[in-house]
């Protein structure tokens, strides 16, 4: 099967959740099917980048978006119902190169990632086409508003509703549609959409296994990019609200902040007593092998966050909240530690640090499900029935 893959992003390298989610996806599709991969992209891509994605797909294409029309584009989006981010990502010489690309190569399936590509190929009809919503982004950002100043409020509300709106409209032109949980699923606004295919993330569990060293430098550890406003808020909220309550029950509890891209919200949190924020780092799995519990306390953001998969395959006990909790199947989440309130938080971090047997039954329990549920293969399967149905 000839496949023509669409992205926002390149997916490389992997310090995004949507880049992790396509880049396995198509690195076991083009195992069996021909792949023509094409790119956009807001900045410059390394050499690097283009060798590790030449060296698993058949055809390789990035076009990198004009500044000058990404500005434009946003302007006129002041008078358009589209949402803004559509805008962002749209441009008619792309446009024209993507229909030129289509007719020439005739694909017998086109997959798109994320709502802000699908103005690129909706009208495309020559074959069938499979839209991956990934997460439900009308709630993502509706859910950002209140921690959000006066001017990113009423951006972001607009965002939300116009989102609402498009993520509607553009399911019928569609054959078929994924997104990565059940609990997203409920957050699209369409008639139709328990057809929704729920095609859940994976992780490499060969790649993500404990040392299960007992010399760990750092009692809590929270990773992810760190210019993602879900996870500042996280990181800060777990530095400057649950840290403090940690702390008199034992000054010397430390966490370790660690994540790709940290603005300077992230950044002054080092100056807190006993923590640390890494930056990137070249191997994640360093972070993860360093600390006693991952915690990952968040309010805001969608979709099936990466980061607690990676942890409890790499043999840490998990603590989150019940946003993050929805977006895994009811019976998975029992190898989770769910609270809400900052105390519930400290107290099950507390209770995790100081009984070490609950804190290995816990990890062992989170390592087998994700061993058993959780493989990239099994959702790439599930995703490759979707293109070869008629």
């Amino acid at each position: 099967m000839k496949l023509f893959v669409l992205l926002s992003r390149v997916p490389f390298p992997l310090e995004k959740g949507d880049k992790l989610r396509a880049y396995h996806q198509i690195r076991l599709l083009a195992k069996k099917h021909e792949v023509y991969l094409f790119c956009l992209s807001d900045t410059d891509v390394s050499e690097d980048s283009r060798k590790e994605l030449s060296s698993i797909v058949h055809h390789l294409e990035i076009v990198k978006l004009s500044k000058f029309l990404i500005g434009l584009n946003l302007i006129k989006g002041l008078f358009s119902s589209k949402p803004f981010q559509v805008h962002y990502f749209y441009q008619s010489r792309i446009q024209r190169k993507i229909s030129r690309i289509l007719n020439s190569y005739a694909p017998d399936h086109i997959y798109c990632q994320l709502i802000r590509c699908s103005e690129y190929v909706k009208n495309y009809h020559g074959c069938r086409k499979t839209l991956d919503y990934m997460d439900a982004l009308n709630a993502g950002h509706r859910r950002r508003v209140d921690a959000s100043k006066p001017i990113m409020k009423m951006l972001l509300r607009e965002e939300s509703k116009r989102l609402v709106a498009y993520e509607n409209l553009v399911f019928d032109y569609f054959e078929n549609q994924t997104i990565i949980s059940r609990q997203d699923q409920q957050l699209i606004y369409h008639e139709q959409r328990n057809k929704i295919v729920v095609v859940q993330n994976g992780v490499d569990t060969d790649f993500f296994h404990s040392d299960h060293s007992t010399n760990r430098k750092f009692d809590l550890v929270f990773t992810g990019n760190m210019s993602y406003a879900p996870n500042i808020d996280g990181a800060r909220r777990l530095v400057l609200e649950i840290l403090p309550i940690l702390q008199k029950a034992n000054p010397d509890i430390n966490v370790f902040i660690a994540g790709a891209s940290p603005v300077s919200e992230v950044l002054e949190l080092g100056n807190y007593k006993g923590v640390t924020v890494s930056g990137w780092m070249d191997d994640i799995r360093d972070a993860y092998n360093a600390a006693r519990v991952f915690v990952a306390p968040m309010r805001i953001g969608s979709g099936l966050q990466n980061k607690i998969l990676e942890g409890m395959s790499m043999g840490l006990p998990c603590v989150t909240t019940s946003l993050v909790a929805n977006a895994f199947e009811s019976n998975q989440r029992s190898a989770l530690v769910v609270a809400d309130s900052n105390a519930d938080i400290a107290n099950e971090i507390l209770s995790l640090l100081n009984n070490i047997e609950r804190s290995r039954s816990l990890a062992q329990l989170g390592e087998e499900m994700v061993k058993k549920s959780f493989s990239w293969q099994s959702t790439v399967d599930l995703l490759e029935s979707l293109f070869i149905k008629k």
